[in-house]
């Protein structure tokens, strides 16, 4: 009988120590922008929690929004919205409130940053600022020798069929700016009337003569530059970075009208199975060094500016760390759009028209 017993206890054991031996990895699903997944830092995280990261790669802002509310919210467990989405994510339930007292970094971000109400919603705060840049416009230097100084130069019928912009509501906020409906608040470019909708669904038909191909991803940006398909385009430092890399001769400028921006966050969805993981991963994500390896994939600016700590002066100078206020003068930074809705009609009609 103890015999039988103690071979029954064995069993227990092994089977045990098997569950052990093949107890999954975590895996923690991201729903984020191009270059937010990158191994030069990702690989890191992976180590130090002994998991794995996967990425799938947003277009648009209300590609994630459609995805999040289509159901899909439970696949992903990061996602990492711009600053004219977050707000209605969190609204929506879509994300996770956080508990800050979990990041020791949080104190380090911008306060400009984290001042903003934009992830604040009944005294609770749903995201972490990450990331923040402009939408700059990128011109190839051989057809340039001297930056564009308008973003009117994409009207220019000089250009015909050598215009990009990208596929998302940034392209009407931009051409409400061509327009003046910035002035004197810049705020209200994400809060037009019906008739200025119209103004900007008018001047963006007489835009599409120049348009070559309106851009999805940054790559896709990026190769219509690399074969000279495009001499002009609203893009991100992202593609400017790329560029550069490939040597090939771009430039990137903000035009006397100013730019619009972004102000991206990460957030925990409300859906995720892996939440302490996922904690973990915006903790490291927005710690210094981190921040800079970010930034080096990216050429966006660290929400973090300690980051300067660990980039040459030329990084520094680069990415504005030296002169925040004054550069962010010339963005303005998304904000959540009340009636976005009719923004995408309008936008889908410029698409759709011959």
């Amino acid at each position: 009988m103890t015999s039988r017993r103690f071979a029954v206890a064995l069993i227990s054991i092994f089977t045990i120590l098997l569950g052990s031996c093949t107890k999954k990895t975590p895996t923690l699903n991201l729903l984020v922008w191009e270059g937010y997944a990158d191994p030069s830092f990702v690989h890191g995280f992976e180590e130090q929690c002994h998991c794995k990261i996967t990425a799938s790669y947003m277009g648009s802002s209300d590609e994630l929004v459609a995805k999040l509310r289509g159901g899909s919210a439970g696949n992903y467990d990061v996602i990492s919205p711009s600053s004219d989405v977050a707000t209605s994510i969190a609204k929506a339930g879509l994300a996770a409130p956080l508990d800050l007292a979990k990041f020791p970094s949080y104190s380090q971000l911008s306060p400009q940053l984290t001042s903003l109400p934009l992830v604040r919603v009944n005294g609770q705060v749903f995201g972490v600022p990450f990331m923040w840049g402009p939408n700059p416009l990128l011109y190839d230097t051989t057809v340039f020798s001297q930056p564009p100084d308008s973003w009117n130069v994409l009207w220019n019928p000089k250009y015909r069929g050598k215009v990009s912009v990208w596929d998302e509501l940034s392209t009407v906020y931009l051409t409400a700016q061509v327009l003046g409906f910035d002035k004197p608040d810049p705020t209200h470019l994400y809060n037009l009337s019906d008739a200025e909708l119209d103004a900007v669904k008018k001047k963006l038909l007489e835009l599409k003569p120049n348009i070559r191909k309106m851009w999805s991803t940054g790559g896709e940006l990026t190769n219509l530059f690399q074969n000279h398909e495009v001499v002009l385009a609203m893009g991100w430092p992202l593609m400017t970075n790329q560029l550069r890399k490939l040597n090939f001769p771009i430039g990137e400028t903000i035009p006397k009208e100013n730019t619009t921006g972004w102000i991206d966050h990460l957030m925990v969805t409300a859906g995720s199975e892996y939440k302490d993981l996922a904690y973990k991963f915006l903790e490291y994500m927005i710690e210094a060094q981190t921040q800079k390896q970010v930034a080096d994939v990216t050429a966006y600016t660290p929400a973090n500016p300690q980051a300067a700590q660990y980039m040459a002066p030329e990084q520094v100078k680069s990415l504005h760390l030296d002169d925040v206020d004054n550069y962010q003068r010339h963005i303005y930074f998304w904000q959540d759009v009340p009636r976005r809705a009719k923004y995408v009609e309008i936008w889908n009609e410029v698409k759709a028209a011959q």
